[in-house]
């Protein structure tokens, strides 16, 4: 069996909404048929916060803020390796989202709605502890 751990980071990226209050960013992955949080693979040598701002500009076009880490997921992938995924709230800094190879859609979403579009239940689990971390941990 292999006992290598595949390590990423990634972001809840975050900004604030015209209309007042919180938008997550979601990303749509082809290759997965899923919508996600920004994350990727580290490369060798790399540190996980550079792969985290490195992963949210590739997959997001943005540019963004690093806030307060948030609960690290681990869980096997859909190829059977361990996966183990570091994150942080991040506020966008600004940016343009490009469709590319990897991610085909970006979409901002209130919380409530972010929650039912994401694809696989741990990620959901990242959404408190975002709010939280951010200050809008009593709003919707």
């Amino acid at each position: 069996m292999n006992d290598t751990v595949v390590r990423a980071a990634g972001c809840v990226l975050w900004r604030r909404s015209p209309a007042g209050g919180i938008q997550l960013a979601l990303v749509y992955r082809p290759k997965w048929s899923d919508w996600s949080w920004p994350k990727g693979k580290l490369k060798k040598g790399e540190a996980a916060r550079a792969a985290a701002l490195r992963e949210v500009r590739e997959e997001t076009g943005h540019t963004c803020r690093l806030g307060p880490d948030l609960p690290t997921l681990r869980y096997t992938d859909r190829t059977g390796r361990r996966k183990e995924v570091r994150y942080w709230a991040a506020e966008s800094t600004g940016g343009a989202f490009v469709p590319n190879d990897e991610v085909t859609e970006l979409l901002w979403l209130p919380p409530a709605e972010a929650h039912d579009r994401l694809t696989h239940p741990q990620d959901r689990e990242l959404i408190p502890a975002a709010l939280a971390a951010i200050g809008e941990a009593d709003r919707p």
